[in-house]
């Protein structure tokens, strides 16, 4: 369904613009129709500077040069089609390429038909009192990436942040999305979460997330972060919240990491984030996590179905796309078993609150602070109740980050150092299920950097393929998952990517 949208005056111009540079990505194409001075161009700046997260960029008009080029975040074309005698000479200018490569914004489009591709965003700008209004047509798709940012501006009206601004901070490998929200010279972020779209039925009449334990609505961020505030931990606080909208204003924890400005990891920080973990550990863990009055988030388990679902997106996605042919039924099969036999090994291991990927991406480093307090935790919605050695592994062999094994050793160290002076610990069936769990870890990776690429269309993860088989081979190196690294190797895939 169409969007219809009334714009008061040019500030409101210009919030709209913020608001739809959020909604856009790459290969957007945005027709843009209305009288001279109706409102296109201040739109058209809005946009660009959103994108490029700089109010005082400058963007003039492509009027005389009929098109503009920022190399931006994403790459921004600004075209005024005015001035040309005939559409054909819109393959002069590029479009084909820039559309391919990033946005376009097209003034005057109607001077472009029969040239200008079907399926864009259209927008029409009419004056209408002190101000204007835009009528939005376009792809549902489009249009419900439209709806939702401008649902998000509504929350942060509602919210009493009426005249905050909005900038893009980050997405990640699932459909959450996150932004800096700047409102009375302070920097908050918002967690855009949408409920999950159902995916095919696997087992039991349930899909992948819903077997994977992972979250479908905000609801156990807040449960669970809240409980590991009250364990002493560092997790950011929630101002407001749209539950069933599932959009969340949260406190920005900065933006320090644990890598270098190379991407090579510090190891004091590295440590102290163990040191944090050592410290979640030691103490108990609850199942049921108050959300709000009358609203309770119960924590899952690890279970087995959880643990299986997992791992055989390595036979599932990885295997097919490495060799080229699904894996055999007997291969399957072997794989399932051997899982099995593991899987059952660890009901009598230490079992705790998993957070499931503590690892570079999601810690920030909080300088100011002091011990444990530094290590800011930001992502924990698909947390669980299993092996408190998944965490450690996690960490120890950080899937975007090559930890070297001087490192590595040295987390572990300080992991179960910490852990022995509480008292009642098993240090040596912590390291055993330590390999476990970061074997589990790694299958699972690999399989889904192959679905990131494949059916997500996100290539980049790829990249951590080699590294990840690395991590498994020194996983598969404690003598209890012997028959798993003989299954790694009749399968073909350790010699290859490690």
């Amino acid at each position: 369904m169409a969007l219809d949208i009334v714009l008061a005056d040019e500030a409101a111009t210009i919030r709209f613009g913020e608001d739809m540079a959020m909604a856009l990505k790459r290969g957007d194409y945005l027709a843009l129709s209305g009288d001279l001075g109706a409102g296109k161009s201040t739109f058209s700046r809005a946009v660009i500077r959103t994108i490029a997260d700089d109010a005082f960029l400058e963007v003039p008009s492509p009027t005389f040069t009929l098109v503009q080029s920022y190399a931006l975040r994403i790459p921004v074309a600004h075209f005024d089609l005015y001035r040309i005698a005939d559409a054909a000479e819109i393959d002069e200018l590029g479009f084909d390429e820039a559309l391919a490569e990033g946005i376009c914004l097209v003034e005057w489009p109607q001077k472009g038909e029969g040239v200008l591709p079907a399926g864009g965003i259209a927008l029409t700008f009419t004056h209408e009192g002190d101000g204007r209004r835009v009528a939005i047509d376009g792809p549902e798709p489009a249009l419900a990436r439209i709806r939702r940012s401008l649902a998000i501006r509504a929350f942060l009206d509602e919210a009493g942040y009426r005249n905050a601004t909005r900038r893009h901070l980050t997405g990640d490998a699932s459909v959450r999305a996150y932004e800096h929200v700047y409102a009375g010279g302070t920097r908050h972020v918002l967690m855009d979460a949408p409920r999950h779209t159902p995916g095919p039925i696997l087992a039991n009449g349930k899909y992948y997330q819903q077997i994977a334990h992972i979250a479908e609505d905000v609801k156990p961020f807040i449960a669970v972060g809240r409980h590991l505030a009250s364990r002493g931990l560092r997790a950011p606080a929630i101002y407001e919240a749209d539950i069933e909208g599932g959009i969340l204003l949260i406190e920005d924890l900065g933006s320090e990491s644990v890598l270098d400005q190379e991407g090579a990891p510090i190891a004091e920080r590295y440590l102290e984030s163990a040191a944090c973990l050592a410290h979640m550990h030691g103490q108990a863990f609850a199942r049921e996590l108050p959300v709000t009055d009358g609203i309770v988030h119960t924590v899952p388990d690890f279970d087995r179905d959880a643990m299986q679902i997992e791992v055989s997106l390595l036979t599932d996605w990885y295997l097919p796309w490495k060799r080229g042919t699904p894996a055999s039924e007997e291969e399957r099969q072997d794989y399932i078993a051997i899982w099995d036999g593991l899987i059952d090994s660890l009901s009598a291991a230490e079992h705790n609150l998993l957070l499931r990927d503590f690892h570079s991406p999601n810690i920030i480093w909080r300088p100011e602070a002091h011990g444990i307090d530094r290590v800011g935790i930001i992502d924990f919605q698909d947390a669980m109740i299993g092996p408190s050695a998944y965490d450690v592994a996690s960490l120890v062999q950080d899937a975007r980050v090559d930890i070297a094994g001087e490192l590595a050793d040295g987390m572990l160290a300080r992991y179960l150092s910490l852990r022995e002076k509480q008292g009642g610990f098993d240090r040596d069936r912590f390291i055993r299920d330590w390999h476990v769990m970061a074997a589990q870890r790694n299958c699972k990776l690999a399989g889904i950097w192959v679905r990131l690429m494949q059916r997500d269309g996100k290539p980049a993860y790829m990249r951590h393929m080699p590294r990840t088989f690395r991590y498994l081979t020194r996983a598969l190196s404690h003598p209890d998952l012997a028959p798993l690294r003989v299954w790694c190797e009749k399968a073909g895939i350790l010699a290859t990517e490690s």
